[in-house]
């Protein structure tokens, strides 16, 4: 695998940590000394981590996508490179307030480093380009029929044994 596929990769499973409310998974995308930034938050990854653990439940689901993620390496150091991300964040609890249904659009500009270990974010800046408040009352009911996704718990389909 390409260091390019590894950190997007490390990406995806950032977003699934933080739409699963998997703390561990999340953990796992961050050195241990890493620093981020989200604007309402800046500060170590397990500040960060019971921050998001609080925020994150307070929504019936939330769903980040990424794109245009573009990784450039370091001018003069192999173990380092930067990326900046562009994503969308649907945060949305059925009935609830304005402030609970939101699109977020965001980016996340990403100090990478491979400390011996894998790559992993050492410091991360996460802007937020615009914020929708989405209207609860159009959301379209899902009935029983369909299944969901489980969160805060191993309960998500994606979690399911491999045989």
């Amino acid at each position: 695998m390409t260091m390019e596929e590894e950190i997007r990769q490390l990406l995806y499973r950032y977003c699934r940590g933080i739409d699963r409310i998997d703390m561990d998974l999340v953990r796992q995308c961050y050195h241990p000394d890493a620093v981020d930034d989200h604007g309402a938050f800046k500060g170590g990854v397990e500040p960060f981590v019971a921050w998001i653990s609080r925020l994150l439940p307070r929504y019936g689901v939330t769903t980040h996508s990424l794109s245009n993620i573009l990784i450039e390496r370091h001018p003069t150091r192999d173990d380092v490179v930067r990326a900046e991300s562009y994503g969308i964040a649907e945060h949305q609890t059925p009935g609830g307030p304005p402030e609970l249904n939101l699109t977020i659009a965001f980016r996340y500009l990403d100090r990478f480093e491979d400390r011996g270990d894998g790559w992993r974010i050492a410091d991360r800046l996460c802007t937020t380009e615009w914020v929708r408040v989405n209207d609860a009352a159009t959301a379209f009911p899902i009935d029983d029929r369909f299944q969901r996704g489980g969160r805060g718990d191993r309960s998500d389909p994606v979690y399911r044994p491999w045989d």
